[in-house]
């Protein structure tokens, strides 16, 4: 049978049964609205492996660059509580498919930008579109897998993004010395528009519009009761909503800056890598992220417990930085491994999504997901043009090719915040309260 859709597109369904979505239906679905997260994720850390031609073309130093870079973030960031607000409203489809074509938009701007502001326009205009891809993902499986499957799957989306990251690495790198970033930027807008249009055709919000039953709790589904407004109240109002957004904000920025912009021109730099070769470095540390999401997600589900998994990934990872930091000469082989372990243990923040939604009411999944994303991106653009900032400060006046170069001290004075913004995160993370992987809404009512 056909179910008429109030905005236009028609469903196709079987009578509701008993029977739950089959896990390949589920997978299928739900990981169509996750590639837009690796289309947001390639683009956020594309600029890494393009920061020479960026310097050149708009005549920018550091600073310059390090706001073109983070206002992705910063839009990303501010349209956190909104996406999860639409998440809970309109559904996670209309939501992705709509924002997919303003990714596109967005993308095709940046990469014929003749001027700073209209590159920083477009820059805008994709972080703003892919927000919703994370929260929407995050409220489109509490829908189609069991909750005790959460964080796992979560943790895969956090693969799927950095699987995003790691083409932004070597393979954008060599197609940008191949054929130039704009037309690589022109081509990545052109699959996203293709994306959109499968995600319309194919991803349903809920299993019973196939004929399924649904995962979702009876709440969640008739979240339609609840307003935005008290949802949002709802939300902010609970503690360890606050703990897990600085948590997972402080541990995912040193990350999204070393390796989504400066990690690339420290290593050529610094070290006299070639830029792809140095690609493969940052590279390593976006795959560990990728990895670390889901194994710590699944052990966390399967350990029942989110607060001890969480806080001792917080823990590796502040070492970790720690680490790098007071030990300069690595040799390239333990520089691979750190960087892996700094990645891996930067996946536990997975645990903190799963954790924050247990913490509140059912009916508001994707707002309280809204709030907690909202600091793993803004922190990471506050980094970002920190980072350009302090590099300026310590400029020594070098320029190779019109492009600044910055020596070893420089950047060391800018990548200590990396270490004290992810011993922070184990602060915040020591202080929440478990929630053995249950909700507190069935528990306390």
């Amino acid at each position: 049978m056909t179910l008429p859709d109030p905005h236009g597109a028609a469903l196709t369904s079987q009578p509701p049964s008993n029977r739950l979505p089959p896990i390949p239906l589920a997978w299928l679905t739900w990981g169509l609205l996750a590639s837009l997260y690796f289309v947001g994720f390639f683009q956020r850390v594309a600029p890494a492996v393009m920061v020479d031609e960026l310097m050149r073309d708009f005549a920018i130093a550091a600073t310059m660059l390090g706001n073109l870079s983070a206002v992705y973030f910063y839009t990303y960031a501010a349209m956190q509580i909104p996406s999860g607000l639409l998440a809970d409203a309109v559904g996670p489809r209309r939501v992705g498919a709509l924002a997919a074509v303003a990714a596109a938009a967005g993308i095709a701007l940046f990469a014929l930008a003749d001027s700073l502001w209209t590159a920083t326009l477009g820059r805008g205009l994709v972080g703003a579109s892919v927000a919703v891809a994370f929260v929407a993902c995050m409220k489109l499986a509490g829908h189609w897998f069991p909750a005790n499957r959460f964080a796992t799957v979560t943790g895969i989306s956090l693969l799927i993004g950095n699987l995003g990251g790691v083409l932004a690495g070597v393979p954008l790198s060599e197609a940008v010395s191949g054929f130039g970033w704009r037309a690589a930027m022109l081509a990545s807008a052109a699959a996203t528009l293709v994306l959109a249009l499968f995600v319309w055709l194919w991803v349903r919000d809920d299993p019973t519009e196939r004929g399924y039953a649904s995962h979702a709790h009876p709440e969640a589904l008739n979240n339609g009761t609840m307003s935005a407004a008290r949802a949002l109240m709802r939300v902010v109002s609970e503690r360890d909503t606050w703990l897990l957004f600085f948590a997972g904000g402080l541990i995912a920025a040193p990350v999204l800056t070393f390796a989504g912009l400066w990690g690339v021109p420290y290593l050529v730099q610094v070290h006299g890598l070639e830029r792809s070769h140095a690609a493969v470095f940052t590279t390593v540390m976006l795959l560990g992220f990728a990895v670390g999401g889901p194994l710590l997600g699944a052990l966390s589900d399967r350990m029942g417990r989110r607060k001890p998994p969480y806080l001792g990934a917080a823990l590796a990872h502040a070492l970790g930085w720690m680490i790098f930091l007071l030990a300069p000469d690595l040799s390239s082989t333990a520089l691979y491994l750190l960087f892996a372990v700094i990645g891996f243990s930067a996946g536990g923040l997975i645990i903190g999504f799963a954790f924050s939604r247990e913490a509140n009411h059912p009916g508001a999944a994707g707002t309280v997901g809204g709030v907690v994303n909202m600091a793993v991106l803004g922190f990471a653009a506050i980094q970002q043009s920190a980072m350009g900032w302090i590099l300026d400060r310590n400029w020594r006046g070098t320029v190779i090719e019109g492009a600044r170069v910055y020596d070893a001290a420089a950047y060391h004075a800018a990548f200590l915040w990396l270490a004290i913004s992810a011993a922070g995160a184990v602060v915040f993370v020591a202080l929440t309260r478990e929630t053995r992987c249950r909700l507190r809404f069935d528990s306390d009512g």
